[in-house]
């Protein structure tokens, strides 16, 4: 019953009298007093249900706004209160309510919407309507006022809504070509000119901001058509048309005469009281004696146990998902209107709506899930283009790579939220279905122009192809697809545009293939890297103490014949893996331990040859010995290393099935991925599909063989001749089921019009018999799916578990246990919540010693999973993508509360309420404008103040040859990298630096000792006609010390040779030793090109090298300049000398944040007078006159006039001292450098 205050503002309206309605003078109130109800009803939609009730659409508002279109105001308060009450009945209740209550109202709403759309086909409601909508869209933006933006608006949401109310299935039970509902309306917005005004909307530059409502309400009007019937609309059926219904009919025909001809047979020439009774052998009852049947003998073939039974009830969750889309033909009228609005819509709006729209999609302009009306436009138009007239000019907007790369991405995102969203899983299937249907519509088009007469679209082809083969994610789509299939949640429909789309794809690519000599493909290689463990084993304290002092005494002997030259010594070992995202530097640790494992394997050569090359990469505090060992203290240095207890991984045994030994559970594992470029080898590829996950699919769509079309069924035999035929693993379909099912092909009456298949279960039925002869073990595999090791042993011959590799600890599972686990497995996966499947089955299992691992790889072995991959935890806060308004609050309070700690990010992460990855929280601050930078948020160091502790341990280690500024120089750089070593590593590399330092020279490597090997290859390099290089190199070094100083922080810098000299030197040897020895690190991987000057290199050590790297010889002579050598090289290589002296012997001010490494230094040298100490600004203006010069090559920098007081020789007083001497001609340096920075 309607509400008293509704029924008397509804009396007030009007009335209507025959075809005239009268309105009351309070219609106005009246209509604004009802747009107020409706927006204060309750959750059930009361109000709206009671207005529909009583039919006020159709009795009072249609009539006022066709009668009374003059009054602005009452027509515009109408068109307001008609969108509210037309508006889908989802939006009212958000989802189709679960509940029996909501789920009545629901259906209530939706059956009071289907009768308004009934009263919209009418050509006078539709006439008013486009009489108003052309009408301002006559006037200009300039004469435009805010009101008629929003009734366009309106009115266009109001035909949206129209046209949006889905069919009555009971009342619209009607045949092809009859008029349904939609099509009246259809017919009405023709008549009153509403798809002109439509199409104009779509094509006008000026109207751009209605895109997306047009496009929508382009898909509805298209929503029960199909592009290639439309296109043959008003045309003579083909030839293929005719023969296809005429074969259909053949079917029919041939399968009722052998029907009727079945009962024939199945009446018995006696009377059905003579029908007898017999014994059927080998079928035994519950007795266990032959059974007994009491019926025709002509009925014994279809006899069952099972005959008489009640059936089960299949659980929801496990019936197949229902086909939602269900066609209609319109009337022929309507279809002919729908062509001439395609066709013209082609011709002048699709380009061009098209691009704008895709740019409101990228620019996130448009709401949610509009990207779905952009993929049916691209798939119905192409179609349409394609079947009618193949013109792709019409269509070049949506003919291109960014096309494919949108709709693949999209393909991958909805393919992801169906399988997290389980609840809106139906949902995400029907918008991936809508994506895949593009994209096969993209392939039919770049085929279309493959086949074409015309060079330049073959050519535009070719190129397309290039693009899509070579991108990994486009090849690997259909595989992903295939093994994620779900017939409970995606429709076979889906599945049958799957498989011809792949048919499709494989064909262009084979095709491609034997076009052109190779392909060159793009490939991603995942490398999986075990985050660092708290827990570490040692193989060498596994061994007793007599085990390794044999090994020792088989390693001595083996290194007297490396001595005396009976076994050569290789010269290619690395120590180090370039291919590793871990810096070269930092692999030290790693290195020491292949040099163990080569000891405890008895290969003490290789063992010598690893240390040697270790020595030469990481020369910096001889922790693998000096340069100048002898051979008997190296044999000390490795003994050392074979009885030390180096911190290792722990080892995993492998369980399970050799199948399934590579994989390992990925919870602690980060990825990287490395892409390179390789050449395509199509068999590679196909072998891809030979997995049971991709041929079960197949198989399932092919028992609905009778339903599907001859090109369905042809794309289903093709690939799996291929799979049979080329890849001869016709093995795989050694299934019971499919044999089932090559025997209704065969036995099929009209089975002559199925020819492929009858062909094709001849041959898999022929090698199958012709296997069993040789193994009669294959009748027990029909059972079971197969994987590739299986079938090599059914064709190859069964090994025992000590030949195949099988562990013989592997755990057994009985069958009560299988069975216990695929029950647990199928409960679990169907629940919602963050609870990981493995972990939830663990906590039920009956056996509680089975271990993770071994229920993933049960879970594998049974193909209820097609990958332990699968079955990873997920981290919880990594699939939040969306950040609702009071999140977004509570963010911004949490960096306004944390911005002036040490920890932004780190305090944010802590405090957060919903988890989320560092990553997702970094992006969505700098999008609101919090930060403008990432490094902003990094995590601020605090200088540490050394304790009575802290200098108690830095004299100790100081004492025993330890460098404890360049230990916390490494220190600070790993925390910054997050790649710190644990303790243990670090008190062993302590321990090898403090034993082995004093070795060969017998002098500990600090600050005030260079390697004097350094100052031998510097004159060797002279001695080759290096001279220009070494003086490059020493400048390098000095201009990173500056920066460094300067910065506060230290970075790996590059080292970039601009000119043949340098690019020569860096390529020699001995040059490259060289750099070794300084510390400078050659390119870690294929991303880097160039050498680094390491960042565990602090300002003090880099001048005390560029010190050493001058162009006097050892013993401090000078040698004869090289002829290469210019005049500006010599004045650098006197700048750079100055430099490096200045540096070296004025002391600084020490403060009390200094180390006590410096201070010391600043004590040893020569002192000078208070008036000649630089002060600050002095200090600074020379600072930045030297950083003028870029870090690259002397010859590409900019030359600047050196006064010739600056070169002179000054005079020199014999009282004065050489430091004095040094400090009085650097200050000339710095004056004529400031002269000419003033000029």
């Amino acid at each position: 019953m309607m509400n008293c205050e509704l029924l008397a503002t509804c009396s007030a309206l009007g009335y209507l009298e025959v075809d005239n309605y009268h309105k009351e003078p309070d219609c106005l109130e009246s209509v604004k007093d009802l747009i107020r109800y409706l927006r204060h009803e309750d959750e059930t939609r009361d109000i709206r249900q009671q207005l529909g009730a009583a039919q006020i659409l159709q009795n009072d508002l249609l009539p006022i706004i066709t009668q009374y279109p003059q009054e602005k105001v009452l027509y515009e308060a109408v068109i307001r209160l008609l969108v509210n009450l037309t508006q889908p009945a989802l939006l009212c209740f958000g989802k189709v309510p679960d509940n029996p209550t909501f789920r009545h109202h629901f259906m209530q709403v939706v059956s009071y919407l289907q009768g308004y759309k009934e009263a919209f086909a009418d050509e006078k409601v539709f006439g008013v309507l486009s009489e108003k909508l052309y009408d301002l869209l006559q006037l200009d933006w300039e004469q435009r006022q805010e009101e008629d933006n929003l009734l366009i608006e309106r009115i266009l949401l109001l035909v949206r809504n129209v046209l949006h109310v889905p069919p009555e299935p009971e009342e619209e039970k009607n045949i092809d070509d009859d008029a349904s509902v939609h099509d009246k309306v259809l017919w009405a917005m023709h008549i009153s000119g509403m798809d002109d005004l439509i199409k104009f909307l779509a094509t006008s530059q000026e109207e751009q901001q209605w895109a997306m409502h047009i496009l929508e309400i382009i898909s509805l009007m298209f929503r029960d058509q199909k592009p290639d019937q439309l296109a043959m609309t008003g045309q003579a059926k083909p030839m293929e048309q005719k023969e296809k219904e005429s074969r259909e009919l053949e079917i029919l025909k041939q399968r009722e005469l052998a029907a009727k001809k079945q009962r024939t047979f199945e009446r018995g020439t006696r009377h059905s009281r003579f029908g007898g009774t017999y014994l059927i052998q080998g079928l035994k009852s519950i007795a266990d004696r032959d059974i007994v049947c009491h019926m025709g003998i002509h009925k014994l073939k279809n006899y069952s146990h099972d005959t008489g039974k009640k059936t089960n009830r299949v659980p929801k969750r496990k019936q197949a998902a229902k086909e939602v889309e269900k066609k209609h033909r319109s009337a022929l009228n309507v279809r002919l209107f729908l062509k001439e609005f395609c066709l013209d819509f082609l011709e002048n709006c699709y380009n061009r709506l098209m691009y704008v729209v895709k740019d409101n999609l990228i620019r996130e302009k448009a709401q949610q899930y509009d990207e779905t009306y952009y993929l049916w436009a691209v798939s119905f138009f192409m179609e349409f283009n394609r079947v009618y007239q193949f013109r792709p000019e019409l269509v070049s907007e949506t003919v291109s790579i960014r096309t494919f790369h949108f709709v693949e991405r999209n393909i991958t995102n909805y393919y992801e939220m169906m399988l997290t969203d389980k609840a809106a899983a139906g949902s995400w299937s029907r918008r991936m279905h809508l994506a895949l249907k593009a994209y096969q519509e993209l392939l039919n088009t770049i085929n279309e122009m493959d086949h074409s007469k015309d060079e330049n679209l073959r050519e535009s082809a070719r190129v397309i192809k290039c693009n899509i083969f070579y991108v990994m994610e486009f090849r690997e789509l259909f595989l992903t697809l295939f093994r994620k299939y779900d017939a409970t949640k995606q429709p076979k429909s889906f599945l049958k545009d799957l498989i011809e789309t792949t048919h499709l794809f494989i064909r262009m690519i084979e095709k491609f293939c034997k076009g052109q000599s190779n392909l060159f493909v793009q490939k991603k290689k995942f490398k999986r890297k075990k985050s660092k463990s708290k827990k570490f084993a040692s193989i060498s304290s596994e061994k007793s103490q007599e085990e390794l002092e044999e090994i020792w005494k088989r390693t001595l002997e083996e290194l007297d014949k490396c001595a005396e030259g009976q076994d050569p010594l290789s010269d290619d070992v690395v120590p180090f893996d370039a291919a590793l995202e871990i810096p070269v530097e930092e692999q030290r640790a790693e290195a020491m331990i292949r040099i163990q494992d080569a000891l405890l394997a008895g290969k003490a050569a290789e063992a010598l040859v690893l240390l040697r090359a270790a020595r030469e990469v990481w020369p910096e505090g001889d922790i693998f010995g000096s340069s100048d060992l002898r051979l008997e203290e190296e044999s000390e240095l490795l003994k050392q290393i074979l009885f030390a207890k180096l911190p290792r991984q722990p080892t995993v045994e492998a369980e399970g099935i050799d199948e399934f030994r590579d994989e390992e559970i990925e919870e602690e594992e980060t990825e990287s991925v490395r892409v390179t470029e390789n050449e395509f080898n199509f068999l590679d590829y196909l072998k891809r599909f030979a997995n049971a996950g991709v041929v079960k699919p197949y198989v399932l769509l092919l028992k609905d063989y009778r339903q599907n079309t001859p090109h369905t069924n042809h794309c289903i035999v093709k690939m799996l001749y291929r799979l049979a035929y080329n890849l001869k693993m016709d093995t795989l379909l050694y299934q019971l089921s499919v044999f089932h099912l090559f025997s209704q092909i065969l036995e099929d009456p009209a089975s002559s019009f199925y020819q492929e298949l009858v062909k094709f279960s001849k041959y898999i039925l022929n090698r199958f018999f012709t296997l069993a002869a040789n193994n009669t073990k294959v009748f027990a595999e029909l059972l079971f799916w197969k994987n590739i090791a299986t079938i090599r042993e059914m064709t190859e011959g069964y090994r025992k578990d000590e030949q195949s590799g099988v562990n013989k600890k592997a755990p057994t599972w009985s069958s009560e246990e299988e069975e216990e686990l695929e029950t647990l497995y199928v409960r679990f996966k169907e629940e919602q919540g963050d609870k990981d499947v493995i972990d939830s089955i663990m906590e039920c299992i009956k056996n509680d010693t089975r271990t993770r691992r071994q229920i993933a790889a049960k879970l594998v072995q049974m193909n209820l999973v097609d990958s332990i991959r699968d079955l990873k935890r997920v981290k919880k806060g990594t699939k939040i993508v969306l950040w609702r308004e009071e999140q977004e609050m509570e963010l911004e309070t949490l960096f306004v509360e944390f911005r002036e700690s040490d920890d932004i990010l780190g305090n944010i992460m802590k405090n957060i309420t919903t988890k989320r990855s560092r990553a997702r929280i970094v992006d969505k601050l700098i999008s609101m404008g919090l930060v403008s930078d990432r490094k902003e948020l990094y995590k601020k160091r605090r200088k540490l103040t050394k304790g009575a502790n802290q200098e108690e341990e830095e004299d100790f280690l100081n004492d025993v040859g330890y460098d404890v500024i360049q230990g916390l120089s490494d220190l600070d750089n790993e925390l910054d990298e997050d790649e710190s070593s644990n303790d243990e590593t670090g008190e062993l590399m302590i321990k090898f630096r403090s034993r082995y330092t004093a070795k060969g020279n017998g002098q500990k490597m600090g600050l005030g000792e260079i390697d004097p090997a350094i100052s031998n290859l510097c004159y060797k390099l002279r001695q080759q006609g290096l001279s220009g290089p070494l003086l490059w190199l020493q400048n390098c070094l000095n201009r990173t010390a500056d920066k460094r100083e300067d910065a506060g922080t230290s970075i790996a810098v590059p080292l970039v040779p601009l000119s043949e000299e340098n690019e020569d030197a860096m390529e020699h040897e001995m040059f490259q030793k060289l750099l070794k020895k300084v510390g400078i690190r050659p390119p870690a991987n294929e991303q880097e090109s160039f050498w680094r000057i390491s960042a565990n290199l602090n300002v003090q050590q880099l001048r005390r090298i560029a010190s050493v790297i001058t162009l006097d010889d050892g013993g401090g002579d000078a040698v004869e300049r090289d002829e290469d050598v210019s005049a500006d090289q010599r004045s650098e290589v006197w700048q750079a000398q100055m430099m490096a002296s200045e540096r070296n012997v004025i002391p600084a001010k020490v403060g009390d944040d200094e180390s006590k490494g410096r201070t010391d230094q600043a004590d040893d040298s020569p002192s000078v007078s208070d008036s000649e100490t630089k002060s600050d600004g002095e200090k600074s203006k020379h600072k930045h006159s030297l950083k003028r010069t870029r870090l690259l090559d002397s010859d590409d920098e900019v030359k600047e006039p050196v006064d010739t007081e600056m070169m002179e020789e000054p005079e020199t007083d014999s009282d004065m001292s050489d430091s004095d001497v040094t400090h009085r001609v650097s200050k000339r340096q710095r004056r004529a450098i400031e002269d000419d920075d003033e000029d």
